[in-house]
């Protein structure tokens, strides 16, 4: 389990420039930048070595994030970042993307709860309802455009719930157990 921005102690630095509100923004490009710099970071130091190690890799976010959030939310060519998506992971993309989503009152009521218990909101989260909307736009259309590799999966009821929709999901990675016929 490993997650972007961060993974790596630099990619966690970076991740703290770019969501820690009371840091000074930066222009989308350079947004972008820094997400493919700790992806190119996260890729060399965890995700490959644990693939080459045999292991499996679920992230929480990837180069579809960069598409949606940069691309979709920020205005930025969508195709020139999965070139650079590319470029930065060394042409490795996942197996499976897994898109979690509700709808965005249940998306805002969730921010605003975690709001409410004390955790820190992000940078990110902190945006305009329009920004979030084009972003939810973006991975829709990802998900439309390669139904092969994304899976939508209701984020609606308990956690419970969604994790039982996640696991479903994750059988079409693994073939099921051989029959071991009657008993």
């Amino acid at each position: 389990m490993t997650r972007e921005p961060g993974g790596t102690r630099a990619g966690e630095h970076i991740r703290q420039l770019l969501l820690d509100p009371t840091m000074p923004a930066v222009g989308a490009r350079a947004e972008t930048l820094l997400m493919l710099a700790a992806r190119a970071e996260h890729v060399d130091q965890v995700v490959v070595p644990a693939l080459e190690s045999g292991r499996d890799v679920v992230c929480d976010r990837f180069s579809g994030s960069t598409i949606a959030y940069q691309g979709y939310g920020r205005g930025l060519d969508p195709g020139e970042l999965g070139r650079l998506s590319r470029w930065a992971s060394g042409g490795l993309e996942p197996d499976l993307v897994l898109l979690v989503t509700v709808a965005p009152e249940e998306a805002a009521r969730r921010r605003a709860t975690r709001s409410d218990d004390g955790r820190p909101t992000d940078r990110m989260e902190e945006e305009a309802p329009t920004f979030h909307a084009r972003i939810a736009d973006g991975f829709a259309e990802q998900a439309r455009l390669d139904p092969a590799r994304w899976v939508p999966i209701d984020g609606s009821g308990t956690p419970e719930e969604v994790a039982a929709r996640v696991l479903a999901a994750l059988g079409r990675l693994t073939p099921a157990p051989p029959d071991p016929g009657p008993a």
